[in-house]
């Protein structure tokens, strides 16, 4: 566990579940996933995308400053969500707060389009460079919220959003600042990042006709220990939290423990069977809390045959006959890569909130807690980079 416990005191979202933190609840207490069956490439396949209002105001925000009509939308998510971060928090530009926004594709839809131009025509546009770059997220949101602290990007693939809580704690522990934003933000749903993760073999190949009735009805299976297919699902969106070292006003939830581990590679997406990764960053970040104090685990749980599997595993390990109740969110937005632990990360602090688990709807969960005190999230991405955050209410 941390000495000094770290409080968040403001998450500002846009993912498929909206912008405010009650419709985003509203969302989980519904048993109905958040996924779209759409067109992206000239095929049919499931995504987690903003519903059109949010898109709306994205678009407005995109129009609202010239300098803005270029961007990504990876960038924009990030503005929209790091606007509503700050304003729960009361921070100003003034403050010269320190930004840490990840990203594990970056500009998708850009990158893509200026290749294929080039692929065309033999050259580029000159904004081809600065709006794919992947430092342009967090770069663009200190222009937008004015301030002069730190900015830092980096990429380490799904649990990259969850580095950035861990970067952001560390700066505050230096005292190098007393404020940082952290995040992720994802704009994945594009023509060649679908045609990647296919290429993998891990996404889901449901057609809309396959959602008659059980576990059907849902186009990604996250959790679910016996699907006999992988069932990985995309999804797009930004998650900022604030982070305070001391603050006056009572948290939305504090970081007691964080954890992180990697583990050698046999190929460059293995992970072992039992997740050693999992079982190091989960054991750290425990540092001598009791296993049976945690309450609730948001897993990171893919979607995919194996990854589901060796996390579970990873947890067995870890808790043995005490496992605490576990869920998670991709089976109702996909897996946003380095958002989706971000929004574990809301998911945890709106649960501690409101006393009440989310349900994994197609699965027989027993175990409920009495009580919400301690949450654990877990990510990991390729390369058996793991990381695993305790919340505390």
């Amino acid at each position: 566990m941390l000495k000094e416990p770290i409080s968040i005191t403001a998450i500002g979202t846009v993912s498929p579940l909206g912008d405010a933190l009650d419709t985003v609840w509203k969302h989980y207490r519904s048993n109905n996933h958040n996924l779209i069956y759409t067109t992206i490439g000239g095929q049919k396949i499931w995504v987690g995308r903003l519903l059109q209002p949010l898109h709306d105001e994205i678009e407005k925000l995109r129009a609202s400053d010239n300098k803005y009509r270029g961007l990504d939308d990876s960038v924009l998510y990030a503005l929209h969500a790091s606007r509503k971060a700050i304003a729960m928090a009361g921070w100003a530009g003034s403050d010269n707060f320190g930004i840490n926004i990840g990203s594990s594709r970056g500009a998708t839809t850009l990158f893509e389009k200026h290749h294929t131009t080039f692929i065309q025509e033999g050259k580029t546009s000159t904004l081809a460079s600065p709006t794919t770059t992947l430092g342009n997220i967090s770069s663009w949101v200190a222009h937008d919220l004015k301030t002069k602290g730190p900015d830092i990007s980096h990429s380490i693939t799904c649990s990259t959003g969850l580095h950035s809580l861990l970067n952001g704690i560390a700066w505050l522990n230096s005292g190098m600042t007393d404020k940082f934003l952290v995040g992720g933000s994802e704009a994945p749903l594009t023509p060649f990042t679908i045609a990647q993760m296919q290429a993998l073999k891990i996404y889901a190949k449901n057609d809309e006709n396959d959602t008659a009735a059980g576990e059907e009805a849902y186009p990604c299976l996250a959790l679910d220990l016996g699907k006999t297919k992988n069932t990985m699902v995309l999804g797009e969106g930004a998650v900022m939290a604030c982070l305070e070292k001391d603050n006056a006003k009572e948290p939305l939830a504090k970081v007691i423990g964080v954890g992180f581990a990697t583990e050698p590679l046999l190929h460059n997406v293995s992970i072992s069977t039992d997740a050693q990764c999992f079982q190091d960053s989960m054991m750290m970040a425990l540092n001598g809390l009791p296993p049976e104090k945690v309450d609730v685990i948001v897993t990171h749980a893919p979607g995919t045959i194996k990854g589901d599997v060796s996390e579970y595993k990873a947890v067995e390990k870890i808790f043995c006959n005490k496992i605490p109740f576990l869920t998670t969110n991709k089976w109702k937005v996909g897996h946003t890569f380095a958002t989706s632990g971000m929004l574990s990360i809301e998911m945890a602090i709106l649960m501690l909130q409101h006393q009440k688990v989310i349900n994994v709807p197609y699965l027989n969960q027993n175990g409920l807690p009495e009580k919400i005190e301690t949450i654990m999230v877990n990510a990991v991405g390729f390369g058996g980079n793991a990381v695993s955050i305790l919340l505390s209410n």
